[in-house]
């Protein structure tokens, strides 16, 4: 069943940029500057169910879909040209429990930010070097670091993940 643009925006508690909108630009870059695709929709997601119905809307439009994390993506393949960008840079949440000295991190967290809360507790984990990288996408390409050679690559300290698939579920 095809849903209009419209009534993806109505669901959906983040911003839908569309290529007129304002910011619609900024929002498609990432820190790769010699990439300068054109996403034909971008979902801001805000939460899990932005993601969910993002990627339901994806699917039922027939659309070619990237992922954006925390933006900085060597390779490009955040950004799509006409097909519909799903960006999760604003879920940035960082939860530190100091007793389980275990982080719970957003999917558009970048190193940085990740650093500037663990640290406000005395602790660390092994990321990358880069500090505007995107720690979703460092993690899932193993992630090496300055603490790697003590503590592993940075998949190494993850103890779970909540896992949206392909088919949104």
């Amino acid at each position: 069943m095809k849903v209009t643009i419209d009534e993806f925006k109505t669901h959906f508690q983040g911003e839908v940029l569309l290529p007129d909108d304002a910011g619609y630009d900024d929002v498609r870059q990432i820190w790769n500057a010699m990439i300068d695709r054109k996403p034909g929709v971008i979902a801001r997601c805000r939460s899990i169910e932005d993601v969910i119905r993002a990627i339901q809307f994806g699917r039922t439009q027939h659309l070619l879909i990237s992922i954006r994390g925390g933006g900085h993506n060597i390779a490009g393949n955040a950004v799509c040209d006409d097909g519909l960008m799903i960006d999760l840079s604003l879920m940035k949440d960082v939860q530190v429990d100091p007793t389980t000295r275990t982080a719970s991190v957003g999917p558009g967290c970048t190193l940085g930010e990740v650093d500037r809360v663990v640290q406000a507790h005395g602790l660390a984990t092994p990321l990358g070097i880069n500090s505007t990288t995107g720690v979703a996408g460092l993690t899932l390409g193993g992630g090496f670091g300055w603490l790697s050679r003590k503590y592993g690559m940075t998949i190494d300290n993850l103890l779970s993940a909540e896992v949206i698939t392909a088919d949104g579920q």
